[in-house]
């Protein structure tokens, strides 16, 4: 699809600057007029006992917004300048709740904490340089944090009793929260508060980022609710309702690398072993609305194992479980959001509620202070591989290398303003989207009665607000057939468009779920084949100077899809997945810059970048 570059731009601004790449001329009064904002909503600093341990006391929040927001930053890590190429428009720093803030009171020898039992046993861990010594305390924290016993380790109990419990918290707690205040400029960058609850029985990922749309009023009513209260996500739905109605705040609980959750993340037992009841299934769905899909360590879509008829399924596998001892997750269908999907379709036909009916975003789950997440400008995990020449090293999260992270992930909202409130109701109505990095721009509605005049640029998207419902939505009624209207515009600085595809699970008569990826518009040099395949876009990359063309591909994409295998009264969920071109993963420039073989680094020398939307629920009368 060849476009002059005047009429590139032209697109790309109105795209990103207006509520659709050409903006209704008079939009009905009830259709929402909806911008794109662009987020990370899962950053550490300092204040996470991890960061602090990974030799990185220079991460501070004030750094973190101050590079979120697009100033140039020594960067905590190396101490050379860093910044954005794009600033973000909103940010949560989610340091963990466990510990926050007192890691840097025991080492500096402040009373009440490094003359404490876990302030001694913390000291004590001798390493050859500071860097040793800081990594065996992490180690010995994550030990406990595991529920491993005896030896020398203090327990859970006296860890929460002397770094943790009463008021040992408050002070840092207190400072975040008035550093986010500082930095939250309605309109223009949005600072929300929120937390990590950092759940990890016997080492699987139960993890979920927790932000409030509220401000020090009512932030400051309550300290954050840790794994060390309590490891089953029951009772943080059960913090959340309380603190929710003694304070009045809101919030929004992100579960994250299911990938690594050993089976835990998504199962159809609740903690105690049950099986999952309505009530159940009602709880999680209040305060889980979204699931972060995509991140530094790994992404959560899916895997091979589960989607074998899937030919883009295997991209960024990460199954490096973070416990010292370093075992690898097999994938299993608790693990992956598209199982997780389809499981809640089974729920739903066995209860009546889907527990599983969230949308997919993006973070970077970054331990720098920095949301880095650009291939051309990746500044690592941690400390631990912040430099190409570290990368070939463990990072100490299992047994993990640097160039097994990938740079990764962002989130995208569609909002009517760029403030906390309309960031959060975002979220709740689950009008967001997932990217590994690229600023794609895409939307996607589903309906009943959609035709070719609803893409026209004098109706789009109003058409698709007025006569259906975004991604996130419940499509309900009757119709022959879902039909949906996608359209993605690409990175203005990033790789034009291979294809969109549209990813269906359904269940059928038995109540066994079921998936299907469809294809649905890719560039123009290439035509299906007999196979109904659309073959492979050309690969442009040069692997020696790590330069690409946009000499293939799209810059906007856009269709009208109805399902052609759709059956009357059939209940099932759609989403979008929108793939870049191959560009250079930042592991071939670390090679580049190094002067190795590529291959070396033992990853994919290219990678095609993408886009999740939340998906479409479809709940249709026969």
């Amino acid at each position: 699809m060849a476009h002059g570059m005047r009429k590139t731009m032209t697109l790309l601004l109105a795209f990103t600057a207006l509520s659709g790449p050409l903006a209704a001329a008079k939009p009905q009064a009830a259709t929402p007029q909806t911008h794109l904002y662009w987020g990370d909503t899962h950053l550490h600093t300092s204040q996470s006992f991890d960061v602090f341990l990974f030799n990185t006391p220079a991460s501070t929040p004030e750094t973190a917004y101050r590079f979120a927001r697009g100033e140039k930053v020594t960067s905590p890590t190396t101490g050379e300048g860093w910044q954005l190429s794009k600033p973000l428009d909103f940010l949560v720093v989610a340091d963990h709740a466990e510990l926050v803030g007192s890691l840097a009171k025991v080492y500096h020898g402040e009373e009440g904490y490094a003359d404490t039992a876990t302030g001694k046993a913390i000291l004590a861990q001798i390493g050859e340089t500071v860097s040793a010594q800081l990594l065996k305390a992490y180690h010995y924290l994550v030990r406990i944090g595991s529920g491993e016993k005896g030896g020398d380790l203090v327990t859970p109990q006296q860890a929460y009793v002397d770094l943790h419990g009463g008021t040992k918290r408050q002070a840092a707690w207190h400072d975040y929260i008035d550093t986010a205040e500082r930095f939250n400029q309605p309109g223009t960058f949005t600072a929300l508060i929120g937390w990590e609850w950092t759940s990890q029985p016997g080492g699987g990922n139960l993890h979920r980022v927790v932000f409030t749309p509220d401000g020090a009023d009512k932030a400051k009513q309550f300290m954050p609710f840790s794994q060390l209260e309590s490891e089953k996500p029951e009772k943080l739905w059960a913090w959340l309702d309380a603190t929710n109605k003694r304070t009045g705040a809101d919030f929004v609980a992100i579960p994250h690398n299911s990938n690594l959750s050993w089976g835990k993340m998504f199962q159809v037992e609740d903690s105690e072993g049950n099986p999952i009841t309505a009530d159940y299934a009602e709880r999680r769905m209040r305060w889980e609305r979204v699931v972060e899909t995509t991140q530094i360590k790994g992404d959560s879509e899916t895997h091979p194992a589960l989607s074998p008829t899937d030919e883009f399924a295997d991209y960024e596998r990460y199954s490096f479980v973070m416990v010292p001892t370093g075992p690898i997750a097999k994938p299993v269908e608790a693990d992956y959001v598209r199982a997780a999907l389809k499981r809640g379709l089974e729920i739903e036909a066995k209860t009546g509620v889907n527990p599983y009916k969230f949308g997919l975003i993006g973070s970077t789950d970054a331990h720098t202070g920095m949301s880095s997440y650009e291939e051309t400008k990746f500044g690592g995990k941690g400390q631990k591989d912040s430099r190409p020449e570290l990368r070939k090293n463990p990072t100490g999260l299992g047994a993990a290398k640097g160039w097994d992270m990938g740079a990764a992930g962002i989130v995208a909202v569609w909002a009517p303003r760029n403030d906390r409130r309309s960031i959060y109701d975002a979220f709740q109505r689950k009008e967001v989207y997932a990217s590994t990095g690229p600023r794609m721009a895409v939307r996607l509605f589903g309906g009943w009665n959609f035709s070719a005049r609803d893409l026209d640029a004098s109706r789009f998207p109003a058409s698709g607000y007025a006569r259906g419902v975004p991604m996130g939505g419940d499509l309900t009624g009757k119709g022959k057939a879902p039909s949906f209207l996608v359209e993605a515009l690409k990175d203005p600085d990033g790789g034009n468009l291979d294809r969109i595809q549209i990813v269906k699970g359904w269940v059928d008569a038995s109540g066994t779920a079921h998936e299907k990826i469809f294809d649905v518009a890719w560039s123009a040099e290439r035509k299906r084949g007999k196979d109904g395949k659309v073959p492979a876009v050309k690969n442009t990359v040069d692997l020696k100077t790590g330069k690409y063309t946009n000499s293939v591909g799209a810059v906007q994409l856009k269709t009208l899809w109805r399902d052609p295998e759709y059956k009357a009264g059939q209940k099932a969920f759609y989403y979008a997945r929108v793939l870049q071109i191959p560009t250079p993963r930042y592991s071939l420039y670390d090679a580049i810059k190094l002067g190795i073989d590529p291959r070396e680094t033992g990853k994919p020398l290219t990678i095609q970048e993408r886009a999740y939307t939340s998906p479409i629920w479809v709940s249709a009368k026969s």
